[in-house]
C-alpha cells in the first residue's frame, strides 16, 4: 500500500491531465515481497506480489525528466544493502520538484542525507530505528504528514494515503475540486490535518513540534 495507495491517486489524475510514471529498481526484474530469508516465512507461504520496473537506476534515459520521486517503506527499508538506492536519491534529489517519502521511505531518504536539517515524519511503529538513520533530521511527532519546501514525508501505510490527497489539492490546478471528486469515486475520506496522529500517542512518541509548524 506504500507504492499502490499513493498511486492510485495519481492514477485517477492521469485522466484529467498527462503524467508519465517510472518504476524504478536497481535491476529490470520484477520486485517482489516476498521475504529475502526463509527465517521470515516460517509457514512457507506463496503469497508475494511483485511489481515490474520500467527502468533500472543506471538506465534512466538523461532525457528522462522525473518531477517527483516516491521513496516507499516496508521491511526493505531496514536492509543493509540499501546503497544504490541511496546512492541514487542523493544524486536524483537536487533535479527533483519534489521528494515524497512514505512510511518508512524516510529512513532510506535520510541515509542519503537530503533530509538533514528538514522536517520529516514516519512509520511510529518504527520509529526508533527509522529517526537513528537521520540523526540530523528535525523528525516530528505527532504528525500525520509533514511538509518542508519539496520535502513530503508521509507517517505509517495508510498515511501515505492521505499525504497525496494534500499533494494533489497543495499542487494540481483544480486539486481541491479533484481531491474531491477521487474521494467520493474511492469512497474515501481523507484526514485533512496533518497533526492527527493518534498512532505517535499508541508508541508513545512524541518530540516537540517546531514553532513554524504551529
Amino acid at each position: 500500500m506504500d507504492v499502490y495507495g499513493p498511486l492510485d491517486i495519481l492514477q485517477l489524475l492521469a485522466h484529467n491531465r498527462h503524467l508519465t510514471l517510472t518504476l524504478l529498481s536497481r535491476t529490470p526484474h520484477p520486485v517482489t515481497t516476498e521475504p529475502s530469508s526463509p527465517l521470515m516465512n516460517t509457514h512457507s507461504s506463496l503469497f508475494w506480489p511483485t511489481l515490474t520496473p520500467t527502468h533500472t537506476f543506471s538506465s534512466l534515459p538523461p532525457s528522462h525528466q522525473i518531477d517527483v520521486l516516491i521513496v516507499p517503506g516496508g521491511p526493505g527499508a531496514r536492509s543493509p544493502d540499501l546503497l544504490p538506492e541511496i546512492t541514487f536519491i542523493r544524486e536524483i534529489f537536487p533535479k527533483l520538484q519534489y521528494l515524497i517519502t512514505i512510511c518508512t521511505g524516510s529512513g532510506i531518504a535520510a541515509q542519503s542525507g537530503v533530509l538533514d536539517g528538514r522536517r520529516a515524519t514516519t512509520n511510529k511503529a518504527a520509529w526508533g530505528p527509522m529517526t537513528a538513520m537521520g540523526p540530523k533530521v528535525r523528525w516530528v511527532a505527532p504528525a500525520r504528514w509533514v511538509e518542508d519546501g519539496k520535502v513530503w514525508s508521509s507517517s505509517g501505510v495508510t498515511a501515505g494515503i492521505d499525504l497525496m490527497y494534500e499533494f494533489l489539492k497543495q499542487k494540481y490546478p483544480n486539486g481541491t475540486e479533484l481531491a474531491k471528486r477521487f474521494g467520493e469515486i474511492t469512497e474515501y475520506e481523507p484526514e485533512t490535518d496533518w497533526r492527527a496522529d493518534p498512532w505517535s500517542e499508541r508508541f508513545n512518541v512524541t518530540v516537540p513540534v517546531p514553532e513554524a509548524m504551529v
